[in-house]
């Protein structure tokens, strides 16, 4: 690795492994104090022996320093590649680079952590002591009939699969993969207990998400900062600035969705009187107390840290954080393991309010989809959010003086709108209880959403509201939106093949192929299936109608072969449910119960039909689009044409008159006449541009260090 613009932290004096494990048996001590509290009253709700002292303290513990390795997994990964620069040819830096290290190791810490809780969650859920659990036979006998063994298993092959790419990335294009495969680490965990049962549970999931995505990314992001400080990195106040800017967010996010995940637990009332709710109170507290510190941070730290250089109030203060950081963490392990109060889940709760989440009485109607809505807090919020950053770039062009076309607005907006409505509307509150509403909201999801969306051109109104950072500053989001353009990945992607299979393929797998079957029970499965639908279509589109720049440039002509290439196979796809006679997801559909649809034939044969029918509004757009970009992309190339002749004082067409007056005296030349034709061809050049800027990405930006 170049070290001639290397950073010079010293990885030693930084104390990242020291910092980790004190932190860690702070956690973990604190897990113990909270379990110790309900433990008797765990055991006997559950209803079975007790495993012993082993498991009742073990897991906590093993837990809690398996989710501090987990941060410094989510925080190393976040600090590579968003808070200090890579150098010029895209080799991590000596920061980025020892960021990245230690969080190889923490995710490998996470994997061996989530592996020891699968012996300790079956000797905790059977009531057996760890020794008897530990034979392989048990062990997979378990893995078949324990959910929570199973979340860990993924989890360590996930926290593995992280570790390994964490400790071979040398470039900064590989942190773009390890950082969402860290966050993917924290799914597995996410997705089970308490949040995962009973009635809205949609809505406790979806914000336990949130919460613990957020919660890890502002200390994680804390860590990774104090330990470069520590070691006397050089960009230490451009990443607590960067980090700063995350950690304001990431402070709103986990208090809204810890309010929220908490009063679906627990009453108002019950707060001061229950254990659960008084470590819920305890959470608030330290939230309200980490807040504090960010305060301060912001006030004060940061503008100490630029003005003198000196690093000592960044390092207290953050210490601090850091250690009440822990202590949260630990408080979070003890709520886990302590029983919610009784009524949340009673007894006679209707089987689609305990399997959905919430009651459906009645049939779906036209009245009911567009007006009984259940807000998405994962996408709804997404929705949202992607429109107000969009009309925030598109003000800051025009309060700049520069115009941004009004279509392009509209087309964002309406994409947002219908991805809401798709997710958050009682489409998609009806959507997992009958095959054909999911189809609706399927078919919006990845054809109906992403055309909207592309014709938006996100990318091309960012390259042009952000500044870029200039060839002596570090690179900033501009430059790292052209890096990933032009990274490998993205050229791949956006292989018309690829994007195509990845866009028609995943409907005979998911559908024909079995694994809707086999998923469709989970809450995890329909939020993964959602943002597949998304983002496969938005690839397609992208590659088809994108007006943002591209790795790869495709002719009109290759574009509309991808889109009548695919008709047929989703037309087959269609005709294919409306032809079948087994019913996908049959014991599924059959558990929630519901008295209002009992022909589930037809109504997949009806799904079927809704598949077949649905590709003809989008597929209008789509040849609009086309056309109106290949009459734009005609007129741009006489006006760059008409340009270079006007430069050039046409020269072109003087040279080739030239021609034609020498071939004139030639037996059987062309004559005057041709002479005349041609120039008044020539003659016509009066064609105007549409006005739009082009974004032109240059070829040799290949890093986030690259400059235009």
């Amino acid at each position: 690795m170049s070290t001639t613009t290397a950073d010079s932290i010293d990885i030693r004096r930084s104390g990242a492994a020291s910092i980790g494990w004190v932190l860690s048996w702070v956690a973990a001590a604190v897990a113990i104090a909270v379990t110790a509290i309900s433990a008797s009253v765990v055991l006997d709700l559950a209803g079975v022996g007790d495993p012993g002292a082993l498991t009742r303290y073990g897991l906590p513990t093993v837990q809690t320093i398996g989710e501090v390795g987990a941060v410094v997994a989510v925080g190393g990964t976040l600090f590579a590649a968003f808070f200090v620069p890579p150098q010029s040819d895209g080799v991590l830096d000596v920061g980025g680079y020892r960021a990245i290290r230690f969080a190889a190791v923490g995710a490998l810490v996470w994997a061996i952590a989530a592996l020891l809780m699968i012996p300790l969650t079956v000797s905790d859920t059977s009531g057996f002591p760890l020794s008897e659990t530990m034979s392989i036979d048990r062990l997979i006998t378990a893995l078949d009939q324990i959910a929570d063994a199973r979340s860990w298993l993924w989890t360590a092959i996930f926290a593995l699969i992280c570790a390994v790419v964490a400790r071979i990335a040398l470039r900064w294009t590989w942190t773009l993969i390890a950082l969402p495969l860290a966050l993917l680490t924290l799914m597995p965990t996410a997705l089970a207990g308490h949040s995962s049962t009973g009635g809205s549970h949609d809505y406790a999931t979806n914000s336990l998400i949130l919460h613990i995505v957020g919660a890890c990314l502002w200390m994680g992001g804390l860590f990774a900062v104090l330990v470069y400080a520590r070691g006397g990195g050089r960009h230490t106040t451009l990443a607590v600035r960067r980090y700063s800017r995350i950690a304001f967010w990431c402070f709103v996010v986990v208090g809204v969705s810890g309010v929220i995940n908490a009063l679906i637990r627990v009453h108002l009332d019950q707060l001061f009187t229950e254990t659960y709710g008084q470590l819920v109170v305890a959470k608030t507290v330290a939230l309200v107390v980490l807040g504090g510190f960010g305060a301060w941070h912001r006030r004060h730290t940061i503008s100490t840290l630029s003005a003198t250089e000196n690093r000592t109030p960044l390092i207290r203060f953050a210490l601090a954080e850091l250690f009440v950081f822990a202590a949260t963490f630990g408080l979070a392990v003890g709520l886990s393991r302590t029983p919610p109060p009784a009524n949340v889940n009673p007894a006679d709760m209707p089987a689609t309010e305990l399997i959905l989440g919430y009651r459906l009485d009645e049939a779906p109607t036209i009245g009911r989809i567009f007006v009984d809505w259940r807000f998405d807090l994962l996408f709804g919020t997404l929705a949202i959010v992607m429109a107000v950053v969009y009309l925030r770039g598109v003000y800051r062009l025009r309060k700049r003086g520069d115009a941004w076309p009004i279509g392009r607005t509209i087309a964002w907006m309406l994409g947002c709108a219908a991805f809401l409505f798709a997710t958050s509307s009682g489409l998609g509150k009806y959507a997992p209880a009958l095959f054909s509403v999911h189809m609706v909201a399927h078919m919006m999801l990845s054809m109906l959403v992403p055309v909207l969306l592309v014709l938006g051109g996100p990318v091309t109104l960012a390259l042009r509201a952000i500044p870029p950072a200039g060839r002596t500053a570090p690179p900033g989001p501009r430059e790292w939106i052209l890096a990933v353009l032009h990274s490998p990945y993205s050229r791949f992607l956006t292989h018309p093949l690829v994007a195509s299979v990845l866009f028609v393929g995943s409907y005979y797998v998911l559908y024909l192929g079995g694994l809707f079957e086999m998923l469709a029970e989970y809450h995890a499965a329909h939020v993964a299936m959602n943002l597949h639908f998304l983002v496969s279509g938005y690839l397609f589109y992208w590659v088809v109608i994108g007006i943002d720049p591209s790795p790869r440039t495709l002719s009109p002509v290759a574009k509309l072969a991808m889109v009548f290439g695919s008709l047929p196979f989703h037309a087959f796809f269609g005709v294919a449910l409306m032809s079948t006679d087994n019913v996908i997801a049959r014991s599924y559909y059959n558990s929630l119960l519901l008295p209002w649809n009992p022909d589930l034939l037809s109504d997949q044969r009806l799904g079927g039909g809704i598949a077949w029918a649905a590709g003809e509004i989008p597929l209008v757009l789509v040849m609009l689009a086309l056309l109106v970009q290949w009459s734009r992309q005609d007129q741009r190339q006489a006006t760059r044409f008409d340009r270079r002749e006007d430069r050039d004082h046409d020269s072109e067409l003087a040279s080739y008159n030239a021609m034609l007056a020498q071939l004139a005296g030639q037996p059987g030349g062309p004559g005057q006449a041709g002479a005349k034709a041609t120039t008044a061809v020539g003659d016509d050049h009066d064609v105007e541009a549409d006005g739009d800027e082009v974004v032109d990405v240059d070829a040799s930006e290949t890093g986030p260090g690259a400059r235009k």
